[in-house]
């Protein structure tokens, strides 16, 4: 376990210096699909002076009629490309809703075997992120969802700015 740990370490470490590019530490978008699952509002943050490591959260909402609220939050790690303001971004995230998500709908309410409660969806995400000269960014993500129900093939895109 330690030589897994360290190994993983060293990667990370050799990764991050290597074409690295200084970013800013904060940025504020929002997102269409993705962590929220339909729309949200996030901050992100940059955790280490000299590593790309993001930790973001937000809040969102689900669904039209009736409208869910959801707490999307997560981690990321950015890989510069190129020298550039060209990121690739893997991490991980979860996210807390009232909203039951199965197959792109909600799950009937009408059953009498119904029991309103807590859900948690786990999102992976593999992304590309853009940050202009201006400081605007965006991001394409594949993020599919994980819970309960099933495994959701799902995509997230995010504009804003960073600070």
């Amino acid at each position: 376990m330690k030589h897994s740990s360290l190994i993983i370490l060293l990667v990370f470490t050799t990764l991050s210096s290597i074409g690295q590019t200084q970013i800013k530490s904060n940025s504020i978008y929002i997102e269409l699909g993705g962590n929220a699952l339909f729309t949200s509002i996030n901050y992100e943050r940059k955790l280490f002076n000299n590593l790309n490591f993001t930790a973001h959260f937000g809040t969102g909402v689900y669904g039209i009629k009736p409208t869910y609220l959801t707490i999307p939050f997560g981690v990321k790690y950015l890989f510069n490309l190129k020298g550039s303001t060209d990121f690739v971004d893997i991490g991980f995230g979860a996210t807390y809703s009232r909203a039951d998500v199965k197959l792109y709908k909600m799950v009937d309410r009408k059953n009498p075997n119904f029991k309103q409660t807590n859900f948690w969806n786990f999102i992976p995400n593999l992304g590309y992120k853009k940050v202009t000269k201006n400081n605007l960014m965006y991001r394409i993500s594949l993020t599919p969802v994980f819970n309960h129900n099933d495994m959701i093939p799902f995509i997230g895109l995010s504009f804003g700015k960073c600070f």
